[in-house]
Parts: structure tokens; sequence; C-alpha cells
């Protein structure tokens, strides 16, 4: 009988812990704050803001166990098949008004990498193109000719554009498996910045096939690439910390794992049975198509039956990310739409209870930036409406009675609240050091400096990310639709009027606060400059973050050592450049194309 994994019994016992240390450091937080509000008698204010904070003291608290799990479990051997693997698999590439030198030399990486493996005969790559663009689609078929020629690839890559992008992404997937889902075991799904290790991908498939019920194994995708200072400290933050959190979430998940949309292996016959998608009623951004299709995908795959895993072990996944904070801000609004509209699928029939709190996870992590921000707004405004201080509250009593100082208890919730955000993180390096893992990132004077700046550059940049978030929100709750805007790929830099353009609101937001704090309630100036500041400062700030940063800081092992397939990658998309930079552009041609290559079922 082959073992769950992870076990069972250690994951309920992970799960009880966690949820109940969360709710326990929300109920403190909720009476310690309540003592100090009702300090000079209580209002509706003191209860509205008590609430707040229990609501994201527990979010807060959710984060750092998660990081704690990771820190003091350690998984054991994941189940693998050892023999040679004969399974076909499908590597799905799906691409939208992408730039085809180099999503496609991606692609050529890849190849050559599983050509070492010795299995490259088992995996397709199928290019599915959803791009709008006629100019693109020209230089998409251009390039993949070369990528053809190249890896002699015919017959086990191939390319099909859409006449129509229905259902977007989850759509252009679900066309695959209509189409040719049948003539493979698996499919390996990336993102058009994605890139694996050949031998990762093998990997993936001996511990497919060594699990009859798995149904879905996600890996960690590390970021690569980054050059500006924002994307290096993304960079840094995804290498360093994210082992330890995808270990927790592991251990706290267990058989109902996530799946991220990418850099993951589904059974092909699970996916087609368990997930297709509804298309629900009524307009964007709460109706219509399923826009974090993933999620869900992972739910339906748990209802089922199978499981859905995260093995944090598994190296060799990588993808790019933004180099900008607008860039960023742009995916993560359409992240945030998609995770509101999950709030229909809370009560869907059958979905496991774990599945439904996972949707309930996504919609806090958006909602609680409007905790805060309304926290702050009730905090500066409770003056005004706090009752009058009762001095001689005993009769004939000649000598007045001075309330008792509750600052003690502010400062102690204030410290509890950043121990929430920074102890982990801490832990993490005490962690690195000990294990041995700073060597990877420099060593430990390196790694300590480096997740110092990041801490440091994370706090100035939260209140920004919480005003673009909460008007995420809102904007969602009034019934506007983000779409599906495309990814910007290549030099990311802002100059000072783009950044401007985009966060000149956040500026003028952050003087509003700073004037009204000081009219209404200027003892809590100081307590707001660390928040206020950061706003008045949002264009200077996005603009500096999105040049180049030093490459003494934020290193990873990837820029110390690089990996196989980046070697691969940097080789093939520097001789295609070349090549870019002498051929003239493909006239355009509007048709749809389905190759003829393209693998059909009789």
């Amino acid at each position: 009988m082959i073992p769950t994994y992870p076990p069972r019994s250690r994951v309920l016992v992970t799960r009880t812990v966690a949820v109940g240390t969360s709710i326990a450091t929300a109920y403190g937080g909720f009476l310690l704050f309540l003592q100090f509000g009702t300090a000079d008698g209580l209002d509706s204010f003191d209860i509205l803001r008590s609430a707040l904070i229990c609501a994201s003291t527990f979010w807060l608290a959710w984060g750092a166990l998660t990081a704690l799990a990771g820190l003091t479990t350690r998984p054991p051997a994941v189940p693998r098949q050892t023999e040679p693997i004969t399974a076909r698999t499908a590597i799905l590439i799906p691409v939208y008004n992408e730039d085809p030198v180099t999503t496609f030399a991606r692609i050529g990486a890849m190849e050559a990498s599983l050509l070492a493996t010795g299995f490259v005969h088992l995996f397709h790559f199928a290019i599915l193109s959803d791009t709008r663009d006629d100019t693109i689609a020209a230089r998409e078929r251009m390039w993949f000719l070369r990528l053809i020629i190249e890896t002699d690839g015919e017959g086990r890559i191939f390319y099909r554009r859409r006449d129509k992008n229905k259902g977007r992404k989850a759509g252009n997937i679900e066309d695959f498996i209509k189409r040719a889902g049948a003539a493979y075991d698996y499919a390996i799904i990336l993102d058009a910045d994605s890139l694996m290790e050949g031998e990762t991908m093998v990997e993936m498939v001996r511990r497919m096939e060594a699990v009859p019920s798995l149904g879905l194994l996600q890996t960690l995708p590390t970021i690569i690439h980054a050059r500006s200072r924002f994307g290096r400290t993304m960079q840094f933050a995804c290498s360093f910390y994210s082992p330890i959190f995808a270990r927790g979430l592991a251990m706290m998940q267990g058989n109902t794992g996530p799946f991220w949309g990418h850099n993951a292996i589904v059974r092909l016959q699970a996916f087609a049975e368990s997930c297709g998608l509804p298309e629900l009623s009524g307009k964007p951004p709460f109706g219509g198509h399923i826009m974090s299709h993933d999620y869900v995908e992972a739910a339906l795959l748990a209802r089922a039956g199978w499981t859905v895993r995260i093995d944090d072990d598994l190296g060799g996944s990588y993808e790019e990310a933004p180099e900008n904070i607008i860039d960023h801000l742009k995916r993560d609004r359409r992240w945030c739409q998609g995770n509101l509209q999950h709030t229909r699928l809370l009560l869907a029939p059958k979905l496991k209870p774990w599945s439904r709190f996972i949707f309930l996870q996504g919609i806090l992590a958006y909602i609680a930036p409007v905790f805060w921000l309304v926290f702050l707004t009730a905090s500066i405004a409770a003056p005004l409406f706090a009752p009058p201080i009762d001095y001689f509250p005993i009769e004939s009593w000649p000598f007045p009675v001075l309330p008792v100082s509750q600052v003690s208890k502010a400062l102690g919730l204030a410290i509890g609240v950043v121990g929430l955000l920074f102890l982990p993180k801490i832990l993490i390096v005490l962690d690195a050091a000990l294990r041995g893992r700073v060597h990877g990132f420099g060593g430990t004077w390196q790694a300590v400096k480096s997740t110092l700046s990041e801490l440091l550059f994370s706090s100035i940049t939260a209140p920004i990310f919480m005003m673009f978030q909460t008007r995420s929100v809102i904007q969602v709750l009034r019934g506007t639709d983000g779409g599906w805007p495309a990814q910007t790929r290549g030099d990311s830099t802002l100059s000072f009027s783009e950044a401007w353009a985009a966060s000149h609101w956040v500026m003028t937001t952050g003087m509003v606060v700073l004037v009204t704090t000081q009219w209404v309630a200027p003892a809590l100036v100081l307590w707001l400059l660390p928040v206020a500041l950061p706003m008045m400062l949002a264009p200077i700030l996005i603009a500096w973050s999105s040049r180049p940063g030093s490459n003494r800081l934020f290193l990873t092992p990837t820029e110390i050592n690089p990996a196989p397939v980046m070697v691969l990658q940097n080789a093939v998309i520097t001789r295609w450049q070349m090549m870019a930079a002498t051929q003239p552009e493909p006239l355009v041609d509007t048709r749809p194309t389905t190759p003829k290559s393209e693998p059909r079922l009789p």
C-alpha cells in the first residue's frame, strides 16, 4: 500500500495548531485593543477598530504560523517510480501577445535539457497561442519555424493559434485537452515566462507514476533574471523565504494542496473528468469566466477524490516576474478580481472543507489591506466621537480621578504586530545559517544584509500596496472589470512622469491623511508617519525601484551558479536576438493558424 504523503495525522495536527493559534492570537489582539480603546469610555469606534484588529491579526498570525510550520517540519521522502518512464507528457505553453524570440528560446532550452535525460521522445511541446496582435502572430510563426529547424522538433513541437480566445488561458488549455488530450498521460502546464529543467520534468512524471491517485503536482517556481531594485528584492524573497513557506503550506494542506496555474503537472484523465469550469451567471467582475481558475481546478480535483500536492523539494522550476511595482500591481489587480470572484464559489456543492478555506484565504488576502486602511481612518476619526473624559466620576469627591494610562497595551499590540511580520523572516535567516543554506546567497553576512534590506523595502512600500489593493477591491465591488492585460516583459524602467501618472493619487492621499491627523488627532501624527510618508513619496519610490539594482545585494543561488537550463536559455536567446536584429519583420498574415502537425485523435 502506498503511504499517504504527507501523513494525514501530521497534516491534521499542523492544521489544528495553526488555526487554533491564529484564532487565539486574533482574540488576544481584540481584547488588548479593546482595553486600550475603552480607557476613555466605550463607543462604536472602539468596537469597530477592535474587530478590524482581530481580523487583521488573524491574517498576520496565519502567515507567521505557515512559516513556523515550514521551519519545524521535515516531510518524509516522497513516493517515486524508479524504473524508466514510459508515459507520454504534453508540455503546454499558453502565450498571449508575448515576444516570440524570448518565449520560444525558453522552449529550445527546455528541449535541449530534456534531450540530455534520454526521455525527450516522451515529451511534446504545445505552444497554445491566444495572441490578438496579427504582427506578433506573424512573428510567432516565423520563430516557430526557427525553433523546429534548430531542435529537429517536427512531430514533437506544435503551434496553434486560436481565432477566438474564449475562456482566456483556462479555455486555451481546455481546447487543447478536448482536441488532443487523450493522446497523453500527463500535461506539464507552464507560463510564457516559465523555464524548467528536463530532469525536473522527468522527476515529476516519476512521482505521478508512483501514486495513481495523484491528480496534480505543483512545484515551487523560483524567480530568475531580475534586474531592477524591485525585481531583485522579489527574486531574493522568493528564493530565500518561499521554500520555507511552501513547506509549511505542504504540511498544512496535505492532499488538498494548491495549484498556481503554471509549473505543475496534471494527470490528464483526472483533469479532463473533473475540471470543466462553469461560466458564472451575470457580468464580470463577479460573473462570466472564472479568472483565478487554478484555485478552482485544484478544488474540483480534490472534490473528485484526486490528490493535489505541492512538493517543495522539487528544484529546477523557474519563472520571471514583473520588474516594477506598477506592472506587478496590474497583475495583482487581476488576481484581486479572481479571488473576490471566489465568493460565489464558497458554498459550491461537495467541495472539501479545506478547499473552501483556501478560497477564504485568497479573499482575505485582498480584504486585509482594506481592514488596515479602515482601521487607520477610524483611529483618526475616533477623537471626534469619543465621549468627554469625566475627571470627577465620584460624587462629592474634591479631587480629579485621572484615567489609567493604556499606552503599554498599545505598545504591546504594536510590538506584537511587528513581531508577526518580521519574526518569521528573522527565524528563516537563523535556520538558513544553521543549515548552511546561506552559502547559496553569498554567505551569512550577505544573507543578513539582504534580509534586512528586504524588510526595510517591504515596510516602506507596504502603504503603497495597501492603497492600490484597496482601490482594486473597491473597483471590483463597484462592478469594474479589470480584464486580462498582457504581461510587460523586457526593460520595465519607469520615468518619474510615468510613476507620477500611476501614483499621484497615493501621494495626495498621504498628504491629506497627515494634515487631517494633525488637525483632528495630533497625538497620532508620529504613529502615522511610517504610513503617510511612503505614500507621499510614492512616485519617487516607484520610479527609483524600477531602475537596475546592485548585483552585490540580494544574491541568489541561480546568480552565483546558474542552472544548466538557464545556461542553455542564455545561449539560445543570445543567438536568436542577433538573428532578430538582422532579419526583416515577417509579412502579417491575419489567418488563424492550426498546423498540420498538431496531434489529433482519430
